[in-house]
């Protein structure tokens, strides 16, 4: 029997799994989560063999979560969904040490073989997402990308140092770079630009 928490903030398909997994394999689902926030709050209560999490979700992402999840459990096995496999994404969830990436388009079956497959101690990339992640023409550094994605969340530049543990002047300096290279006139443009072109 594999235990699996649950996170997506998509509630239908977030049911959806949750009811088809254990039809599809020896699966047994502890508790769903709806963001960031609350599939760190499970996870560490519940422990599960397998955390299932979409990469997107508000507020906390599925990124950001993997980060404090890592802190306190490094041991914890991760498979994670994702629509949209950008490759500074991809790049910086292997360096969290995600090991499985599905698509969201994947059938229940699928996902559940990859849990197994997780499981037993073994990585898994689909070839969609992989495909993707080889493909980085970014000239952004990884702290630009780190800033420029959180700054696309909407925060100020006090807070995107918070988050990132680093001084303002130094996002400051990070933005500037960003904005530079994308020749844009605003950090908000900038991080535009870097989505557009699948560089976050």
């Amino acid at each position: 029997m594999t235990t699996v928490v649950l996170a997506d903030d998509e509630a239908l398909l977030r049911k959806a799994l949750a009811a088809l997994l254990p039809l599809e394999g020896d699966i047994t689902v502890l508790a769903e989560a709806f963001d960031g926030t609350s599939a760190v709050r499970e996870t560490l209560l519940h422990r599960p063999d397998v955390l299932v999490i979409d990469l997107e979700m508000p507020g906390v992402d599925g990124l950001g979560a993997v980060a404090e999840i890592r802190r306190s459990r490094p041991e914890q096995v991760i498979l994670m969904l994702t629509r949209h496999a950008r490759p500074g994404v991809l790049r910086k969830a292997l360096k969290l040490g995600v090991q499985g990436f599905v698509s969201k388009a994947a059938e229940p079956a699928h996902i559940t073989s990859v849990i197994a497959t997780l499981h037993e101690g073994r990585r898994w990339i689909d070839p969609d997402v992989s495909a993707l992640a080889v493909i980085d023409d970014s000239p952004l550094t990884e702290r630009e990308t780190d800033v420029l994605r959180v700054t696309g969340e909407g925060y100020s530049v006090a807070d995107i140092a918070t988050r990132l543990h680093l001084a303002p002047g130094t996002v400051r300096n990070y933005l500037s770079n960003a904005m530079r290279k994308t020749q844009t006139q605003t950090r908000h443009d900038a991080a535009r630009y870097a989505r557009e072109h699948d560089w976050l």
